[in-house]
């Protein structure tokens, strides 16, 4: 069908056509095409972001239940997000080259916040997206299409260590006909062939900044400064030449390999009978932003068993990041997790080799590690076994019933599952959505839904269980360490054990400023 103001504007172009005979019949208004609605495939739009210090990206990205996709909203006027071309409603197919219409929205969100200070979009015009999902065609080599189908490697994160005699193991030298870009040549067996840098690469950055604006001499200052180490991000020249074209500028965080000597570590605590056993502090960093990190370990406490140390920097909780929150907000989340918690946490020198680099530290978590396919879709079962975290003797804890009353948008949360086998979990859960109300928490592990036992039933019948209850839902769970004590005890879990949670009044949902 056809918009009414596509035909106007055809009918105004018309119009204002004036024949000229030197320059012959090339009249826009006579040329035929097909219906743009059912024959043009959709074409994406390339948007590069680039703020300053301080400086927002000016929209709100979206996970709107029951509309697929990644949102884009509320892009402010003048904004750097404006500038660049994003229009409300727009889809986000893809970030800095890399494929993410299929990745969890506070990944994305995370990944975007990881691009620093300049990113570069691929999306989708709202209605494009709707028509192309209705079309069945596929998005991602509809990205693919949009790079001229050829394939870019990732850039590699190197740090290379100084060794007393071969120093650091690399030249550099200028790109010939190319201001700001630069080869590196390496020595056969020396410390920067070690970390993974290969004579050709090209330099892309050097401890936190592009190399784009430096001169040569400038960089070769830097490098005899660095002290006993240099991170450095190169790629192979042929990758680096398809980013360029393509106005893509490679940034750290779309690193795939890298050996960078710290990493964040997953702690995961059961509260005590005194509780989990640490403070949290609010503090500044050196750069002048506000982090928080975990003080005063109790000895022998849930904190101090899930390995814990004093100047730890607290990076998740859950999962969720905390850069940017205030201390109460961390606390209520801590709190709202009842009687586990996982935390994410980097040792002080971590945090402050990071801080040098400009990058979050949660790019290269545990998470980071190769798993097998199980294990990425459902974290909840990489936790270490719960005989391991539990206080002895610990009285097993309630299952939640949660009442839910379907909204505007739906129940807020979708549902996981292991490849081929029952056993259903709770995933993301939209902030004030009725899930949340009712205290549905990611990672629970569903064992009723509307009063029937689903623990041997498959995703796809608990979700028609679902569907049938209407605008009304009943879903008995509990925690995923939880469940596996209870397993353990051999106890069975049935509605009369649970504290029921009543979702209240509806708030209006929050989305990710960026």
């Amino acid at each position: 069908m056809k918009h009414k103001t596509g035909f106007e504007d055809g009918m105004e172009l018309t119009q204002k056509f004036t024949f000229n005979p030197k320059v012959g019949i090339d009249n826009p208004a006579l040329v035929t095409t097909d219906d743009t609605e059912m024959g043009c495939r959709p074409v994406p739009r390339l948007c590069r972001l680039c703020r300053s210090e301080g400086e927002s990206f000016g929209f709100y990205l979206r996970m709107e239940l029951g509309c697929a996709g990644h949102v884009i909203r509320q892009v402010e006027p003048w904004s750097v997000a404006e500038r660049s071309g994003l229009r409300d409603g727009d889809r986000l197919l893809e970030i800095n080259g890399d494929f993410v219409d299929h990745m969890e929205h506070s990944k994305i969100v995370q990944k975007i916040h990881a691009s620093g200070m300049q990113v570069s979009f691929l999306v989708l015009e709202g209605s494009d997206f709707e028509r192309a999902r209705w079309q069945g065609v596929d998005l991602r080599a509809l990205a693919r299409e949009h790079s001229g189908g050829e394939q870019c490697a990732r850039p590699r994160l190197c740090h290379v260590t100084r060794d007393h005699q071969d120093g650091l193991g690399f030249t550099i030298a200028t790109v010939e006909g190319s201001k700001g870009r630069f080869s590196l040549t390496v020595t056969s067996g020396g410390p920067a062939e070690k970390a993974g840098v290969r004579t050709g690469d090209r330099l892309i950055w050097i401890n936190g900044d592009h190399v784009a604006d430096l001169t040569h001499c400038a960089l070769n200052k830097m490098v005899k400064k660095c002290g006993d180490g240099v991170t450095l991000l190169v790629l192979d020249s042929a990758s680096e030449e398809r980013y360029r074209k393509r106005g893509i500028v490679v940034v750290p965080a779309m690193a795939g390999e890298h050996n960078l000597p710290h990493r964040p570590r997953k702690l995961y605590l059961v509260k005590g009978p005194s509780g989990y056993g640490f403070r949290l502090g609010q503090e500044r960093l050196p750069l002048g932003r506000i982090a928080h990190f975990l003080r005063e370990v109790d000895p022998d406490s849930p904190a101090e068993g899930a390995g814990m140390q004093d100047g730890d920097r607290l990076l998740a909780v859950n999962g969720d990041p905390v850069e940017g929150l205030e201390h109460e907000d961390i606390v209520t989340r801590v709190r709202k997790s009842g009687r586990q918690v996982t935390l994410t946490a980097i040792d002080s020198q971590g945090s402050e080799f990071y801080s040098q680099l400009g990058l979050t530290p949660l790019l290269f978590s545990e998470d980071s590690d190769p798993v097998t396919p199980l294990q990425e879709e459902t974290p909840a079962l990489t936790a270490p076994p719960v005989e391991n975290l539990q206080e002895p003797q610990a009285p097993l804890a309630k299952p939640r019933l949660c009442h839910l009353e379907k909204g505007i948008a739906g129940f807020g949360f979708n549902l996981r599952s292991i490849l081929d086998e029952p056993s259903i979990f709770i995933g993301q859960v939209a902030q004030g959505s009725p899930a949340e109300r009712a205290e549905l928490r990611e990672g629970d592990v569903v064992v009723e839904v509307n009063g029937v036992n689903v623990e041997s039933e498959y995703i796809e019948d608990v979700v028609g269980r679902m569907k049938e209850g209407g605008s009304q839902l009943t879903v008995l769970v509990l925690g995923p360490v939880e469940y596996q004590q209870y397993k353990q005890s051999g106890t069975p879990i049935t509605a009369d054990l649970a504290v029921s949670k009543q979702a209240e009044k509806p708030e209006p949902s929050s989305k990710s400023f960026l």
